[in-house]
Parts: C-alpha cells; structure tokens; sequence
C-alpha cells in the first residue's frame, strides 16, 4: 500500500465497542477512514506504565502507528480524588488489582473513602494522535465532580457509579450517553478534537507525506 490514501485512515488504538462507535460517530461528516484494533490481526499489548494520563496515551497511539503503518488514536483516562492524592489516577482501571472489574474497583475506593467529608475528585481524559514516525497531538478534558457514599446508577462504565456530577444532580451512571457525552471528560476532549478535526486532517497529511517510504 503506498502513501496515498494514508492520510485518510485512522486507527482507533481500541477494541472497545463503545469508544468506536462514538468516534465514529463524531467524526462521520469529515472524510477519513475510521478503523479500530479489531479490523486487524492480532498486535502486542501495550504496558501502560506511564507516569501520567498523556504519557499513556501517547505511548498507545505511537505503539499502534508504528506497528500498523498507519495514524492512530488511543487515550487514557480516569479518576483522581483529591483526598486520595490524585489516587486512583493512572492506576484506575487496576485500582483493586491487574484485572480488576469496574465494581471491584468502585468499591475500594467507597471503602477508601468511608470516613472522609471533603470528596472533590476530576475525571481526566488525554488524547493524543500519532504517526508511525512519533510525533503526536495532544487533547485534554476534564470534568469535576463529587464521590459518592454508595453506588448510585446502572448506565455507563467504570467509576461513573461514584461519581456525583452537581450541575445536574445524578452520577454519571445516571445519565444518558447524550447527558453524559456533553459534560464528562471525554466528550470535552472530542468535542476539542472534532472542532479542530480539520486541521487534523492537514496536519496528518504534511507528517506522513514526511514518512520514509
């Protein structure tokens, strides 16, 4: 496959469902390709042994351009506590161990956090693009909010059980997906990609027009 075409493909660094078919659907009226891991065979898992959320995100998208010759697109996102000090943080999807499920996880930390009054917390999301060569753009959002005492909730993924979003009173696992998409930490880090999704699209021409062929 030469250059050409390249340019218009994107690879979502993701097997999940759900962060596919939401891309996919903000970006449906731009003219690329959106693919995902699951359009291709098999590929090395990255360890995400990052310091921060960026350098996580990062190392996925670079890790999958590199291996697959093409753009790609990975973030990295979770929970910080205030009182915890910033924990669970990038450790959030393994919170209560390698493997952990989204209750286990969402239970340590009600226990954590079962005598302390102050319970501010902020969901972070990077997302960053990269080419096969490295260079990335980088896409941030973020979304505060308060723990809660129980899990309250059935909709969403994660820690949005526990976590209480004032300017609507309902935890995230209250929402719809539309509710939640407009205020939570991923969609502002979308809706910042997709505003300058045009400029995107230059920028990916001009750095793999720069690829070694």
């Amino acid at each position: 496959m030469g250059k050409k075409g390249l340019d218009r493909q994107l690879v979502l660094a993701t097997r999940n469902e759900g962060k596919i078919s939401e891309f996919k659907g903000l970006v449906a009226d731009f003219d690329i390709e959106i693919k995902s891991l699951e359009d291709f065979g098999p590929i090395p898992l990255v360890e995400e042994d990052g310091k921060t959320f960026e350098d996580n995100a990062y190392k996925k998208a670079a890790f999958t351009a590199k291996v697959l010759g093409l753009p790609a697109l990975a973030d990295d996102s979770g929970l910080m506590v205030k009182a915890l000090g910033g924990m669970p943080g990038v450790h959030s999807a393994r919170y209560a161990g390698e493997g952990a499920t989204d209750e286990a996880n969402n239970l340590k930390l009600l226990k954590a956090m079962e005598d302390v009054e102050g319970r501010e917390a902020t969901f972070m999301c990077i997302i960053a693009i990269a080419v096969p060569r490295g260079p990335a753009l980088i896409y941030e959002g973020t979304c505060d909010g308060l723990i809660t005492h129980d899990l309250t909730g059935s909709r969403g993924f994660g820690y949005d059980p526990v976590f209480y979003y004032p300017p609507l009173k309902k935890t995230f696992a209250e929402l719809s997906s539309k509710e939640k998409n407009r205020v939570s930490h991923r969609g502002k880090a979308m809706s910042e990609l997709r505003d300058e999704f045009d400029k995107v699209l230059i920028w990916l021409r001009q750095r793999l027009a720069e690829e070694p062929f």
